[in-house]
């Protein structure tokens, strides 16, 4: 992936890795658009990097989706990287009364968006660069987020199979698959003891710039690596 003169799309990207990527890009010389369900989020956003262009969109809803589409291909026909990052994270029991609930929104936002969006953004003029930000724990899960690590997981071999479908046209596929990082996913305070996200950045764009299309960081690089026995030995130190 070129890293400059891009106009690019990111889901989810008020907060988080999302924002951290929209800076990241922006300071590499791209345009950036993100998207949020919160207009606040977004306002802030902006506040923090002038340069975003932003636009409110509540990607579980399909026609909000439909909707943004038909935005970006009307004022931004010229999108050509698409960064599939909104998700969201459950902590939360089968035995819920809520989990049913919880689940189905995981994976409209987890699963369903991105598969539609990507359908959608692939009949732009010039798409070349897809980026599917996936986790570790689509390798092995971690039973507090049961429905997350699921989604997680089909996100993974989704992209895998996304890849190899398009491997003769000029489209690449990028999978960014981080740790638990610093990060409000899940709950405030959730994971304030992780890594920061601007150190996961940092390691982040220097496989782009030499050209990987597998990007991890920290406990996510070995869980990537696993085979069955590291696999099952990570879960069990992970769900005692």
């Amino acid at each position: 992936m070129k890293l400059s003169h891009n106009k690019i799309l990111i889901t989810g990207g008020a907060s988080g890795i999302g924002l951290a990527l929209a800076g990241r890009f922006i300071k590499e010389n791209n345009t950036v658009i993100i998207c949020s369900r919160r207009e606040q989020a977004l306002a802030e956003a902006k506040a923090k990097f002038p340069g975003l262009i932003t636009r409110q969109c509540d990607l579980t809803i399909e026609q909000d989706r439909a909707a943004l589409f038909t935005w970006i291909s009307q004022a931004h026909p010229d999108l050509n990287v698409l960064v599939n990052n909104a998700g969201i994270q459950n902590w939360m029991k089968v035995t819920d009364d809520s989990f049913y609930d919880k689940a189905r929104s995981e994976v409209n936002i987890n699963i369903l968006a991105p598969l539609h969006l990507t359908e959608l953004f692939l009949k732009l003029n010039a798409p070349t660069t897809i980026i599917n930000v996936t986790s570790g724990l689509a390798f092995v899960p971690f039973s507090k987020v049961p429905v997350y690590c699921g989604t997680k997981a089909f996100f993974r071999s989704f992209t895998l199979s996304l890849r190899h479908q398009l491997k003769d046209s000029d489209i690449e596929v990028i999978e960014v698959i981080p740790p638990a990082l610093n990060t409000d996913l899940g709950g405030k305070g959730l994971h304030d003891t992780a890594p920061p996200v601007s150190d996961f950045i940092i390691k982040i764009f220097e496989q782009l710039e030499a050209g990987s299309n597998e990007l991890t960081f920290g406990a996510a690089e070995a869980r990537v690596k696993a085979n069955n026995d590291s696999i099952s030995a990570y879960f069990n130190r992970m769900n005692p």
